[in-house]
């Protein structure tokens, strides 16, 4: 094969390959974006103990445009879904159900935290120890349908604070 005919493949060859550099630069910058609309504050895991096959992970959502938070995955447990927790006034019954959505309005803070909204890990791997970070993978949908994801590096803790809670909740 001539030279130039070989050159003018790798040419080619050279910018189909950036070009798909740049779509998928692009697709990852877009979906960065959008999943930094949304701020995490606050974030902690509930230490556990030998045994425990539960917990739970509560933050503060706020997100810049309305968006749902549609998804949880993290590698420490098998199944993470959001729940929510509330007295039913008959008979002040607690309930807990997992949904498979939790509505983020624009600019207003959505809490999760212990006996309301939260993240719970069920058949936890291992314990979730003091002090350790539990990585975890939040899903977004914004209205136009779009998904994101977000990583986190969520600290283990026995409360917000880190400080013993009160009045201990449990699942």
């Amino acid at each position: 094969m001539p030279t130039i005919e070989r050159f003018a493949m790798k040419s080619r060859a050279i910018q189909a390959l950036l070009t798909c550099a740049t779509v998928t630069s692009t697709l990852f910058l877009t979906a960065n974006v959008h999943a930094q609309a949304v701020a995490v504050k606050d974030a902690w895991a509930r230490a556990t103990v030998p045994g425990q096959m539960a917990t739970g992970v509560f933050m503060t959502l706020t997100a810049k445009d309305s968006t749902q938070l549609v998804g949880v995955s993290t590698p420490a447990a098998d199944v993470a879904e959001v729940h929510e927790m509330k007295v039913k006034s008959l008979g002040n019954v607690m309930t807990m159900r997992a949904l498979p959505i939790l509505d983020l309005p624009a600019g207003k803070p959505v809490e999760l935290r212990p006996g309301s909204y939260h993240i719970m890990l069920m058949d936890l791997k291992t314990p979730l120890a003091l002090g350790s970070n539990v990585p975890m993978t939040l899903v977004f949908k914004d209205a136009k349908g779009a998904e994101s994801r977000m990583e986190l590096k969520v600290p283990v803790n026995t409360s917000a604070n880190g400080a013993m809670p009160a009045k201990a909740h449990s699942h």
